[in-house]
């Protein structure tokens, strides 16, 4: 047994360290003489050695293993390499790869994501917020926009013109305000706490769309002419993409565009015949421009030898002949502009073409690469909005409302959701301005933009249900008093648009990631395509045992990070952080080994097994969360008012991402010569001998633990006070102190009740004492002043409390003619 051991160890020392093939072989050698020298050559002795020759030699003798080992997995590898679309290809290979990739590197580099900047706005950046964006809040009325208008009102329209709000990402040079993303997530923040639909249209122009578009791909002439009328609002884009038959798979439209000759203005003119169909397009009702997405062929061979060329892209003024808009789509009760638009054998100029000619065929590309980007600032921007603006309101109204006598917040059952809201918006808002960070350092990641736009859209549709259920019947009730009801309504939207929640889950983040991020996934595929036989061999054959190794060493350190719970390795932070630290590096080992084996045992089947690649998803994005929020802490000044979300939001993202590995092993089709893999994670066995053996031989260490009931009391807590802390989650939201506001008054009512707090602790410390009767402190000011527990100036602030309090609980109610519009007879 102590042998056996020795020999362990001296394996998991050589994978730990990536020691090389040749010095792993010499260990092991040294060991196994050291065992001939103290035994006798008997024949379990000549087993070992025969053994040891007939693995080590073929392993270190190139030729041998060129043609005993890596020739045959070559083509086995080969052989189960999944076809791959050229769309598919172009979706893997857009954008860039950032901490995703350390965290699927199984050894995560800390310095990448603690050296990174924080974001920070410039001055005329927090001016356009504190100036343009304030006030086109106050000018919304949301109920006015959903309910009687199901527009924004001309002067909103206007001054979103003006102010150049459809400019956010147009360089100046063109007229626009150039902004950082970190300033255009604020703004749709700002904005999505105050109106959805001026959200909305506000964050079209500037996510993908047209502007996006012509700023990557457009020709100079293009720039010229559109960007500054975008900038300036004279022209209102939309981008065409989903129709009736092609939702998340856009390479399966059926518009079509065929290269011929035609008419243009009076010319015979090289150009484009265009038929389609599409439907979901926002901003599509009132847009002066398309951006339109279409098959190209060219029968004739008017441009090159290729007949089917590919999607393409390209602007299309709406006034073309031909083309069809108007008709607006209702989703859930949401007021912005969104419809169907048709083409019949509209005739366009090949210079319509984004950036001309040479980008027929490249419009996927061109779309998965901008998307990469936006995907991670609008939808995110607009979740955050809502998460912050949800507990902010949410909370107050907890503090304000009271039943039997003590307000609501005070309830267990209801600190539980309002701990949940307080510490789910921590981790959208750290996730937020972490991703900005990057964003503006260059960085283009497109698995993490899918992890910020499934995760966040998510999380605040929890964080909204969580406030409809501490809200209870005041938030069920329409009327302009309802400040949530709207909100609760229009969630569905942002888990559908660009790009559906549940394919983002299963088949985009884990099957984008394991091929972006993987660090030998992408050059083991690339040496598998090569045309030339021995190239393609040599290079797969070090590829191969250079994955053979990493993969040997995650297994290593995950082994030793759960013997020990990660107590010995060096991170960084502080008493508070260190532990979290240690956990995202565990679990990322982890999940390193983990995704290696789905790969091995499923190969392409993988991208087919979508429960388990959506374990996957769920287990990288909440290290990826955990990380947003320890670098978030670290940002904000690493204050100890803020322990309590950050204790939250890191046990909480923890405990979910063990939570998927054990997930995975329970689905993974794992051979049984590998049980030991189980006993990394999970306390449940494959069989008696496995669970005895890794319970003696392995123990399993502490795992991670959800947030517990102190933690819960702690984090309601933030949201029932007046407090830095609570400004600080809910920083960057519309506020107003408005009595006539839906959430004006709500504010108002707060800071009245916390203000009458004393007074009324004060009337129910007589009461203990017997001086005045039983009941609600606050009903009883005439008699406490008549008594002369309280002053005159302290009944005056307990009635203006109840006054307020009254005015934020009350319900709208309408008579039969206003909610049908029809008088009765």
């Amino acid at each position: 047994m102590l042998w056996l051991i020795t020999f362990i160890l001296i394996v998991l020392t050589a994978s730990y360290h990536r020691m090389s093939l040749r010095l792993t072989t010499g260990l092991i050698g040294l060991w196994l003489a050291a065992y001939l020298v103290t035994h006798d050559l008997d024949s379990f002795s000549q087993g070992l050695w025969a053994a040891f020759l007939l693995i080590f030699m073929p392993l270190n003798i190139d030729s041998l293993r060129l043609r005993l080992i890596s020739r045959p997995m070559f083509k086995l590898m080969k052989s189960a390499l999944p076809p791959m679309s050229q769309t598919e290809r172009e979706a893997l290979e857009a954008g860039t790869v950032w901490w995703d990739a350390e965290l699927f590197s199984g050894k995560p580099e800390w310095k990448v994501l603690l050296d990174l900047p924080p974001a920070k706005l410039s001055a005329e950046e927090q001016a356009f917020i504190d100036g343009p964006v304030e006030t086109l809040c106050a000018m919304l009325n949301d109920w006015d926009i959903t309910r009687n208008r199901m527009d924004l009102p001309k002067e909103v329209w206007d001054y979103i013109k003006q102010q150049k709000f459809c400019g956010i990402i147009i360089p100046e040079q063109y007229g626009g305000l150039e902004f950082s993303e970190m300033a255009h997530s604020e703004i749709v923040m700002k904005l999505s706490s105050r109106s959805s639909t001026a959200a909305v249209t506000v964050m079209v122009p500037n996510s993908l769309g047209p502007a996006k578009l012509l700023l990557a791909y457009g020709t100079e002439a293009q720039k010229n002419h559109y960007l500054p009328r975008l900038a300036k609002g004279e022209e209102i884009p939309a981008f065409a993409l989903t129709g009736p038959h092609a939702g998340s798979d856009a390479g399966a439209m059926p518009d079509t565009g065929v290269v011929c000759y035609g008419d243009f203005e009076g010319k015979k003119t090289l150009g484009i015949r265009l038929n389609w169909e599409k439907r979901y397009i926002t901003l599509g009702p009132v847009a002066t421009v398309l951006g339109l997405a279409f098959k190209l062929y060219d029968p004739d061979h008017l441009l090159g030898d290729k007949e089917a060329i590919g999607i393409t892209v390209a602007l299309i003024p709406t006034d073309t002949p031909g083309v069809s808009i108007g008709r607006r789509h209702f989703p859930l009760d949401s007021a912005f502009q969104n419809g169907p638009n048709w083409g019949k054998d509209v005739f366009i100029p090949m210079d319509w073409i984004i950036g001309g000619v040479d980008q027929v065929g490249n419009g996927w590309k061109m779309l998965v690469q901008c998307l990469a980007t936006g995907r991670a600032i609008s939808l995110p921007a607009l979740s955050v909005g809502g998460a912050k603006f949800t507990s902010r309101n949410t909370g107050a109204y907890a503090r304000i409302r009271k039943q039997f006598n003590v307000p609501i917040g005070e309830f267990e059952g209801i600190e539980e959701p309002l701990a949940h809201m307080a510490g789910q918006t921590y981790i959208l808002d750290a996730a937020r301005k972490v991703t900005c960070a990057a964003l503006d350092q260059g960085e283009k990641p497109s698995v993490i933009s899918a992890i910020l736009k499934y995760e966040l859209t998510e999380r605040m549709r929890k964080v909204i249900n969580d406030g409809m259920d501490i809200q209870g019947g005041s938030g069920i009730c329409m009327g302009p008093r309802n400040y949530l009801g709207r909100l609760y309504q229009v969630i569905p939207v942002s888990i559908t648009v660009e790009g559906a929640n549940i394919l983002t889950r299963t088949m985009m983040i884990f099957g984008q990631g394991a091929i972006r991020c993987h660090p030998y996934i992408q050059k083991e595929m690339a040496a598998l395509s090569q045309t030339d036989a021995e190239l393609a061999l040599k290079q797969f054959d070090q590829v191969f045992f250079e994955h053979i190794g990493f993969f040997m060493r995650n297994y290593a350190t995950s082994y030793w990070m759960r013997l020990t719970n990660a107590r010995f390795i060096q991170v960084p932070g502080d008493e508070n952080t260190r532990p979290y630290f240690r956990q995202i590096a565990r679990l990322s080992a982890g999940f390193a080994v983990l995704a290696d084996i789905a790969l091995l045992t499923l190969g392409g089947a993988l991208k087919r097994k979508e429960r388990i690649s959506g374990h996957f998803a769920d287990a990288l994005s909440n290290l990826y969360l955990c990380s947003c929020v320890l670098k978030h802490y670290q940002n904000q000044g690493s204050l100890k008012e803020d322990l309590p979300l950050l204790h939250w939001a890191c046990q909480q993202t923890l405990y979910q991402s063990q939570q998927s590995l054990l997930a995975i092993l329970r689905k993974l089709p794992m051979p049984q010569g590998i049980w030991v893999l189980r006993a990394l994670f999970s306390r449940r066995p494959m069989r008696p001998l496995a669970a005895f053996l890794s319970a003696i031989a392995f123990p399993l260490g502490k795992p991670c633990n959800p947030p517990d009931d102190n933690l819960i009391h702690q984090c309601a807590s933030l949201l029932l006070a007046d407090s830095p802390v609570r400004d600080r989650l809910t920083h960057g939201i519309y506020i107003n102190d408005k009595p006539d506001d839906a959430t004006g008054r709500i504010e108002v009512a707060f800071k009245a009740v916390l203000a009458a707090a004393p007074i009324e602790a004060k009337i129910k410390k007589a009461q203990k004492q017997k001086l005045l009767t039983k009941g609600d402190p606050s009903q009883l000011v005439s008699e406490a002043l008549a008594k002369s527990v309280i002053t005159q100036q302290e009944a005056d602030l307990i009635d203006k409390a109840n006054q307020a309090r009254l005015a934020a609980i009350t319900v709208d109610d309408f008579s039969p003619e206003e909610l049908t519009g029809v008088k009765r007879s």
